[in-house]
């Protein structure tokens, strides 16, 4: 009896089919059927009947609603994507140098993995919502914090933009370091999944070429830029990607959308706000995948 033989790249392929089965599984018998409903939600008025819902075709009204009558959606969409654009350096930063530094030998390192992972074990509601509280609780107001021109944080703010403008940064620069520094909780709480993935890109580099490099005089910033950073390029794609879809999941406009369907109930409304907040969400990913996949490194 005569065997089939693949090649490698046909086995790489039903390898990979193997993985993403649970997911496609999954897609087609749970969310399949919902999102072919949502479009048909969002191209019509939904109206609720005693034996179920009627749809009247509306055509795009309810996407010209969205953008132009509804008085807070663009607002909200447009601070959610600034929101973005601030928040996805700073924890891809944070991300990448507390993993440098977790993948040093030293004692107590699993300890402080699992520290730092803790945010993403415990990112249960009812624990966000006790951790706000609490935080709430601890700081105070936090406009009265601010108007505190004399005091404390508002203190060590101002010692940070006089530091740092005393260094020759542009105010642009300083600002978004301010920024990043009032807001490292929040930072720190949505990194650990980044840390993890950049923890075991760092752990997959070949010791061997630190050894030549270290043989052949580099430095350890150099080694870093030459080594360290084009090895683990791919896995800055992976989360830069990961990062822009977790900072949507939680976004006010999504608590907008669920407001419109199950308050107003306007279920054609909130189903064209729906598919515009994934079409900004599909472009911002394609542009951003384009641009950093021209400068990723694959060894």
């Amino acid at each position: 009896m005569r065997t089939l033989r693949l090649s490698l790249k046909s086995r790489r392929a039903l390898l990979g089919i193997a993985f993403i089965s649970p997911w496609l599984i999954g897609f087609i018998f749970l969310f399949a059927t919902p999102l072919l409903q949502s479009i048909r939600f969002s191209f019509s008025n939904l109206s609720v009947a005693p034996g179920g819902y009627v749809l009247d075709f509306v055509g795009l009204k309810n996407f010209k609603d969205a953008l132009l009558v509804d008085a807070t959606f663009n607002r909200i969409l447009i601070d959610s994507v600034g929101a973005m654009l601030l928040n996805v350096p700073m924890i891809l930063f944070f991300s990448l140098f507390t993993a440098t530094l977790l993948n040093q030998k030293f004692k107590g390192r699993t300890m402080a993995r699992a520290i730092f992972f803790l945010p993403v074990i415990l990112a249960s509601s009812a624990v966000a919502a006790a951790e706000s509280a609490g935080l709430i609780n601890l700081m105070g107001d936090a406009s009265a914090v601010e108007s505190t021109a004399d005091g404390g944080a508002s203190f060590n703010v101002v010692s940070i933009v006089r530091m740092l403008a005393d260094v020759g940064l542009p105010m642009a620069y300083v600002d978004y370091i301010v920024e990043a520094i009032m807001r490292i909780y929040e930072i720190i709480s949505r990194s650990g999944v980044q840390i993890l993935i950049f923890l075991a890109a760092l752990q997959s580099v070949p010791g061997s070429m630190y050894e030549v490099a270290k043989i052949e005089g580099a430095t350890a910033y150099e080694s870093f830029w030459k080594i360290t950073f084009p090895m683990v390029s791919p896995l800055i794609l992976t989360n830069v990607i990961y990062t822009i879809i977790d900072s949507f999941a939680g976004s006010p406009v999504t608590q907008a959308i669920y407001q419109t369907a199950f308050k107003t109930q306007n279920f054609g409304l909130s189903s064209a706000m729906s598919w515009l907040y994934t079409l900004v969400i599909g472009l911002v990913l394609l542009v951003v995948g384009w641009v950093l996949s021209r400068r990723v490194h694959y060894n």
